[in-house]
């Protein structure tokens, strides 16, 4: 399951990510309907879904803010605005790396995607891991 951040509805990433990705796709808010989720209840939310992963843009609020659980994964992009519909070609690259090629590989992990390159930390790990996107 992948669910995007709110901030990321309206600019077609769901029909994006669905022509390719085999699971279900929606927005943080298909998981709560009806209420306003703000960022520090995301992870908890996420612990309610089958082990999704969330794409969000808002590094700052999630990138090194939270702590990875082996219950989700959570992908943050460091894209400007005018960007954002690149989300679903980085996303592809970097489900091409060996570290999260399978949903099972991803979780427990919190990912900053930048221009090239893929930077993350995991459950029971300090390290921080660089890689380049391929």
């Amino acid at each position: 399951m992948i669910v995007l951040d709110e901030h990321l509805k309206g600019w077609g990433l769901e029909d994006a990510i669905r022509r390719w990705y085999r699971g279900q796709v929606c927005l943080i808010n298909d998981l709560r309907p009806g209420s306003v989720i703000k960022d520090e209840a995301v992870p908890a939310l996420l612990l309610t879904a089958s082990h999704p992963t969330f794409l969000t843009v808002n590094a700052p609020h999630f990138w090194q803010q939270v702590a990875p659980h082996s219950g989700y994964c959570l992908v943050c992009f460091t894209l400007v605005t005018d960007r954002i519909d690149e989300i679903p070609l980085r996303l592809r690259r970097l489900f091409r790396l060996t570290a999260f090629k399978t949903k099972a590989a991803r979780m427990g992990k919190i990912v900053r995607i930048s221009e090239d390159q893929v930077a993350y930390y995991q459950a029971q790990d300090a390290q921080l891991y660089v890689a380049p996107l391929p």
